[in-house]
């Protein structure tokens, strides 16, 4: 049987597969079995600061709301919902303590002293790294992306500073040279990046006449455009890569490990298919890699990047001219009647 460990952010992991951020991790139920499928990490859901600023906003209208009250005309304790960033805290140690694999922790913050003060606290939670979301919608003309780089480069370089664990940056897409951002994060001391956040988007009802969000899981081909990237950042930074979006079986964990990821981060196939997806892909990844007599992920790891491709054009302009230029080839595909 093949060799399935790995290292991802100095983490050593029995294999490459890593459950998300997700809300699967509020049912322990859910969590027992995908580890008894055989994940190799865990990410905690994300810690947002605008959810804690809303908790503590309800919380403070929740208790002003008894000041005039007198004793007999209620109860003791308002009825609180949420418990603010303390419960959150809570249960990723509990979370922690329960399970045999590396537990990460996920944070989504705004302002500089709050990733600090966050990213200390998950720390003391005793995770064995943490995630932080670089998460910036445009919102204003008059902002620059050389800006909003510059503040998230800062961001990983304090966060860096504050903790003792490894840090990852889970980031967007959405920068004018995304190579060039990852390079600058990596030179800031990020032990990992997970390519790509998945943002939600909003859509319109058109009886309604308002906007609403719709909560869908991300499509099987979601995966391409990670794909490319972590053929493009193999060999070239310090820190490890993780391909996320779209992830379902075992051919698309062998791709991304050919392109050059050291690990995959998995959430909507488990949703979809169940946790007994999780061994099913390592099943399959075993037999692919003893078919062709691969003893470990490092032995095919980063082939196809395009460090490590004879094909000069395999991630250029000109291979994306060639299929243009072949284009009617999908009339054979899809024949038009």
């Amino acid at each position: 049987m093949a060799d399935l460990s790995t290292t991802y952010m100095g983490v050593k992991l029995k294999n490459p597969l890593i459950l998300g951020a997700s809300n699967l991790v509020s049912k322990p139920e859910s969590i027992k079995e995908i580890e008894e499928a055989g994940i190799g990490a865990i990410v905690y859901r994300s810690l947002f600061e605008e959810q804690i600023q809303l908790e503590n906003l309800q919380m403070d209208e929740d208790l002003s709301e008894y000041e005039n009250r007198n004793a007999e005309m209620t109860n003791l304790f308002p009825g609180l919902e949420h418990a603010g960033p303390k419960e959150h805290l809570y249960n990723v140690e509990k979370l922690k303590k329960s399970v045999d694999v590396p537990v990460f922790a996920s944070l989504n913050a705004i302002y500089e002293p709050t990733w600090v003060e966050y990213a200390k606290e998950l720390e003391k939670t005793g995770v064995d790294g943490l995630e932080i979301n670089l998460y910036a919608v445009p919102g204003y003309f008059e902002v620059s992306g050389q800006s909003v780089e510059e503040k998230q480069v800062q961001i990983v370089k304090a966060v860096k500073r504050a903790v003792n664990i490894p840090v990852s940056v889970k980031m967007s897409l959405f920068y004018t040279n995304p190579l060039n951002f990852i390079k600058k994060i990596d030179e800031a001391g990020a032990d990992a990046y997970v390519l790509f956040n998945r943002f939600f988007q909003p859509e319109i009802d058109i009886e309604k006449e308002e906007y609403f969000y719709p909560w869908e899981l991300s499509n099987p081909k979601d995966h391409m455009i990670s794909l490319r990237y972590a053929g493009l950042l193999y060999g070239n930074l310090d820190g490890s890569i993780c391909a996320s979006r779209g992830i379902y079986n075992a051919k698309d964990v062998i791709k991304m490990i050919l392109a050059g990821a050291d690990a995959v981060q998995m959430v909507s196939t488990i949703y979809k298919n169940q946790p007994s997806v999780v061994s099913e892909i390592l099943v399959e990844l075993n037999k692919w890699m003893d078919s062709n007599e691969y003893k470990s992920l490092d032995d095919f790891r980063g082939k196809l990047s395009r460090k490590n491709m004879k094909d000069p054009f395999a991630y250029q302009r000109a291979q994306y001219v060639d299929i243009l230029t072949k284009s009617d080839a999908i009339f054979k595909k899809y024949p038009m009647v």
